[in-house]
């Protein structure tokens, strides 16, 4: 009987996974746990042991084990039936479905072993082991669990190549003074890691500054993930954001990251992040303070290496007096805040932002349009722009498409505040364009603050969303 080999390392073997990992034996014999832990503790980081296996669920909820030997048959069984390993082997793979076991057998279990093996076993070593073929056994064990998590990092990683806002970075067009100096501190703040908030009305160009730092920063050939905080229901925050594993909820049939597992080493963008409720802004700071996630139904914390850049059309200010946002998120978030001007801010960037959008939809309908007239351009730089570069560009869009002359005039456009466009003062009946001036009003009274303009018509933040999309808002 062999518990311990003259031998330290196995002949050839690579000593830098065990020296980093961590092993779990129980086993109902002392002597086997004792032998076992003075000869493995050389290889391991760290080796626990247990004579109980009612211990086992215990001891997962502390730590998740790189590889866990388990004994086959404990001594308050009447028969070596195998039963309890079963039972164990199965009761191990639902609290931690990632679980490396390896059981340990007598010669005369090894068909029980090979049966435990195709229940989810990873291998099974001999009683008495020899020290060598047990440490190959490991070994082989830790390939196994490395190749896994690389699998599940590689998982994330395609995940957040699914969730990339955008492979190529959409052209930023601007003269004014005012956006220059946007684009100053973009520059100086992209290359490094320093969380940004960015301030502004609805259709400011939020997402394309929150791209235009990922781009230009360390992190550019990382993913870029763009989360929606407005349009994320509360039941489903953690799973979205931080993953869940199988079996967590109803619908939760295979372990799936979440939106900050997919943006590691890269850049998660939280849009809309004032929306949040106070329940959920707290797990959100948990994270951003311990940089790591628990995926919903499990309790293996994950370390997650991610930049966080914000945006809101709201004063978070004003609500951090209100109670309605959490002060010290706010702190975490705003390490850099960029405020971007409203269109009607800067007026300079109206003829250049028109003709880009003009050029690119009349190559997109084959329409014979070339440009702007001088007196549209007047009617132009004197509306308000509610809806900013998003109103800009979908006024342009349905210019190119309804103009017959090869330069835009003024009757081709719909100026929302009725003071433009001869034709367009007639009221009109169809229930969409109505819909339409309501929400652009209500958007306009509320400066675009999203919860009050959806309170004063009667919608619920969801529906208002809906609605944007639709009206592309």
């Amino acid at each position: 009987m062999q518990w311990l080999g003259q031998s330290d390392v196995f002949p050839g073997q690579a000593n830098m996974n065990m020296n980093e990992a961590s092993l779990l034996i129980v086993d109902d014999n002392p002597g086997v746990l004792s032998a076992g832990k003075l000869f493995l503790k050389r290889h391991f980081a760290e080796v626990d042991t247990s004579r109980d296996p009612e211990e086992i669920p215990g001891l997962l909820r502390e730590k998740r084990y790189s590889v866990i030997m388990l004994d086959m048959n404990f001594g308050r069984s009447a028969k070596n039936t195998g039963q309890e390993g079963f039972d164990w082997l199965a009761r191990i793979l639902e609290i931690y479905p990632e679980a490396i076991v390896v059981l340990i057998t007598a010669y005369g279990d090894v068909d029980l072993a090979v049966r435990a093996i195709k229940n989810g076993a990873t291998d099974f070593v001999l009683k008495p082991w020899d020290n060598e073929k047990l440490l190959a056994t490991l070994h082989s064990a830790l390939k196994l669990k490395t190749s896994q998590d690389e699998n599940l990092q590689l998982k994330s990683k395609q995940l957040g190549r699914n969730l990339a806002a955008a492979s190529d970075l959409p052209e930023l067009i601007f003269q004014s003074q005012a956006m220059k100096q946007v684009w100053e501190t973009v520059q100086r703040v992209a290359e490094t890691d320093a969380n940004v908030l960015l301030l502004g009305e609805n259709g400011t160009g939020k997402d394309l500054i929150a791209q235009a730092i990922h781009a230009h920063s360390t992190r550019a050939q990382e993913n870029f993930v763009k989360v929606d905080m407005g349009a994320i229901t509360e039941s489903l925050f953690e799973s979205e954001l931080f993953g869940h594993v199988k079996g967590a909820f109803t619908d939760a049939r295979e372990d799936r990251p979440g939106r900050f597992e997919a943006a590691d080493a890269g850049t998660i963008f939280l849009d809309e992040i004032g929306n949040l409720s106070l329940g959920s802004q707290a797990k959100l700071l948990t994270v951003l303070q311990n940089r790591t996630i628990t995926r919903v139904g499990s309790n293996r914390s994950r370390v997650v290496n991610v930049r966080v850049i914000s945006a809101t059309n709201q004063n978070l200010f004003e609500a951090v007096k209100n109670r309605s946002f959490r002060q010290d998120l706010l702190y975490r978030i705003n390490t850099i805040e960029i405020h971007l001007p409203a269109l009607r801010e800067r007026t300079d960037d109206i003829e250049p932002l028109a003709m880009h959008f003009l050029k690119e939809f009349a190559r997109k309908y084959k329409r014979p349009v070339t440009g702007l007239s001088a007196a549209l351009l007047k009617e132009m730089h004197r509306y308000a722009w509610p809806g900013n570069i998003r109103e800009l560009q979908h006024a342009v869009e349905r210019a190119v498409i309804m103009s017959k002359s090869e330069k835009l005039q003024p009757e081709d456009f719909f100026f929302r505040d009725g003071t433009q466009g001869p034709d367009q003062n007639l009221p009109t009946m169809n229930l969409d364009d109505m819909e339409k001036q309501l929400i652009m009003k209500a958007l306009q009274k509320y400066h675009g603050n999203i919860t009050e303009a959806a309170q004063e018509l009667g919608l619920t933040r969801a529906s208002l969303y809906r609605r944007l999309e639709k009206y592309q808002l």
